[in-house]
């Protein structure tokens, strides 16, 4: 199947991430970080989650950044990730790095981002989405579930 490296929807338009787009990715990536300290007290300071250039460059991988205007205003990625041998998929694509900047926030972006990597999984075979999300961060779960996520599995820690 093809699929278009380009989306448009409205004035948002999703496209491929770039190297050269680095600079507005490590912003959105302590973006995402600084949102989620006050959902997990265990975070470090000064840290990265992601290899954002690694990921780009990657077969397995698709980062995206939404533009408008020709601003890059959000990102994500999906990644395929080998499933537990149990399952009865192989693999599945895992979604992470979900950034709108404030201003375009509860516009139906995270929306579109999503439809795209649906498609983007499709295209490769892939009918298994996952992401990770923290209980007490409503504004995502309700994002996620409007987008026809599930609740699935309860991580669950203790600190002695």
């Amino acid at each position: 199947m093809l699929y278009l490296a380009t989306m448009r929807h409205d004035n948002v338009i999703l496209r491929p991430a770039t190297l050269e787009d680095l600079p507005s990715l490590l912003s959105f990536e302590q973006g995402i970080i600084e949102a989620e300290r006050p959902f997990d007290p265990t975070l470090g300071l000064d840290i990265s989650y992601y290899d954002i250039g690694e990921m780009i460059v990657a077969d397995d991988v698709e980062v995206i950044v939404a533009l408008v205007s020709g601003n890059i205003i959000g990102s994500a990625y999906a990644a395929i990730r080998q499933a537990k041998p149990y399952l009865d998929h192989n693999v599945y694509t895992y979604l992470g790095f979900m950034f709108v900047t404030q201003e375009f926030r509860g516009h139906g972006i995270n929306g579109q981002i999503i439809d795209y990597l649906v498609a983007w999984s499709k295209s490769r075979g892939i009918s298994e989405l996952r992401l990770d999300v923290y209980d007490d961060n409503i504004a995502a779960l309700r994002a996620y579930e409007k987008a026809g996520f599930k609740r699935h599995l309860v991580n669950m820690r203790i600190r002695v």
